[in-house]
């Protein structure tokens, strides 16, 4: 799988973890240049905690287009270390 925005690559895996129709990236499959950290932070009841970051390529930003469970609850355990993308960046094969 490939999330794409902007016309670039920001990660890419074959290893990908879908929950609730999300494709969850192994974070060494993210690609760091291209990630900020975000202060927003939002609470999923089975999940826990998210965390985002802001995309950045090309000097356009996208913020809080990446979210990650640093420390997930336990029913949510096989994406810690994972990110997951949404406005606008595309996931496909």
């Amino acid at each position: 799988m490939k999330a794409i925005w902007n016309g670039t690559t920001i990660a890419e895996s074959d290893d990908t973890v879908v929950v609730e129709g999300n494709h969850y990236f192994p974070r060494e499959a993210v690609n760091s240049d291209y990630l900020t950290d975000s202060n927003t932070h939002t609470t999923c009841p089975w999940k826990g905690l998210a965390s985002y970051f802001t995309l950045t390529v090309d000097g356009k930003t996208n913020p809080d287009a990446a979210w990650y469970y640093p420390d997930p609850k336990p029913a949510a355990s096989e994406i810690k270390d994972r990110v997951a993308f949404w406005k606008g960046v595309r996931v496909e094969p």
